[in-house]
């Protein structure tokens, strides 16, 4: 598999590539400038199950929040940047853990071997990011238009320019919000390149649109053994794109832990409310610690039949609540005990 033969890239306490787990990442949506609000952000994703957090550096300002933002966060930090290579220098000494830039948008060989020395000096890696919205004009006249080719090539160049300057402590991303061209683009850069690579499926959109489109891309790329690090991006509270994340992990088989709840997609037999009940049991789970499958029926006819592959479940019929084990019928209840009947059996799980 790709990852198992990336190198691997230190991010403040975290590695990647190697073959190690797939980490989570999220970007905060505050003003990094707000220290308070910023760091309430990332304690919340944190306790969601991020892994690595990236705020936006627009200013100087934010450059010297990120020293007491980090004094109050456990995950590593990394720096934002777009067009000012100052920022990044100022990032990095203010205790980023690892920068993004575009050496496309930073300006002049000099600029971008300031940036280079000062991450050398610190051995802060790099994350060199190419985004289809910015390919430069030569690559899209070269191709006939974005294409995965094209985005390849202008990622291995802003590689080489910095292996050239003597730095290869290095992560790249390439994205698109085009889900075929960005899974297309990670294959063919997965044959040319051994650093680690952040996968993501850019300006995806709203939770619904954007996490078909993540999930879809995600799931291609990852599946095919390709991706070291991922970010699913959504335009809503970043908590989502951890929960889609960890979700999409799951599923893959990549990753373990968690209650998975399945539930029944409801007919006319259903006589509960059975998709505010599956809301619920879903949001109940989040904070128990088992890898568990738990169903929710919605008709205690075949409810239990249907939830024998989960591990525990509930149905629910007029005013009657089923507990079910494997298939089995433990327990009847009244249909307003249910969620708290299931809750009580999973913490004694």
């Amino acid at each position: 598999m790709y990852r198992d033969h990336t190198k691997t890239v230190k991010i403040g306490d975290r590695v990647i590539g190697g073959g190690n787990p797939i980490l989570i990442q999220s970007m905060t949506n505050t003003r990094t400038e707000d220290v308070e609000g910023t760091v309430a952000q990332i304690l919340a994703l944190e306790n969601a199950g991020c892994e690595i957090i990236r705020c936006a550096v627009p200013t100087l300002e934010a450059a010297l929040a990120l020293g007491k933002i980090k004094e109050q966060i456990h995950i590593p930090l990394v720096a934002d940047i777009h067009f000012d290579y100052k920022l990044a220098i100022a990032a990095m000494a203010n205790g980023a853990d690892k920068i993004r830039i575009n050496p496309g948008n930073i300006g002049s060989q000099d600029r971008i071997k300031a940036v280079v020395d000062a991450a050398k000096e610190r051995d802060i890696p790099i994350r060199v990011g190419v985004n289809s919205g910015s390919l430069e004009k030569e690559l899209v006249e070269k191709y006939h238009g974005v294409t995965a080719e094209g985005l390849v090539e202008s990622a291995l160049d802003k590689v080489r320019i910095i292996e050239d300057m003597g730095y290869d402590n290095l992560v790249i991303s390439i994205k698109s919000s085009d889900v075929m061209m960005c899974a297309k683009a990670h294959e063919l850069i997965a044959e040319k390149t051994d650093h680690p690579l952040h996968v993501g499926i850019t300006e995806a959109g709203t939770l619904f649109s954007g996490n078909i489109k993540s999930a879809v891309g995600l799931g291609i790329i990852l599946y095919q053994g390709i991706g070291d690090t991922i970010r699913v991006s959504l335009t809503g509270d970043p908590l989502e794109e951890i929960k889609s994340a960890k979700r999409i992990l799951k599923t893959l088989g990549i990753r373990k832990g968690g209650i998975e709840v399945v539930s029944c997609p409801t007919c006319g037999r259903t006589q509960i409310d059975l998709i505010g009940l599956a809301n619920k049991v879903e949001t109940m789970v989040q904070d128990i610690p088992l890898d568990i499958k738990v169903a929710v029926m919605g008709c205690v006819v075949n409810g239990p039949g249907e939830a024998k592959e989960a591990d525990i479940g509930i149905a629910g019929g007029k005013g009657v609540g089923l507990l079910i084990k494997k298939g089995e019928i433990v327990k009847k209840v009244p249909e307003d005990q249910l969620l708290a009947v299931l809750r009580e059996e999973l913490e004694k799980w």
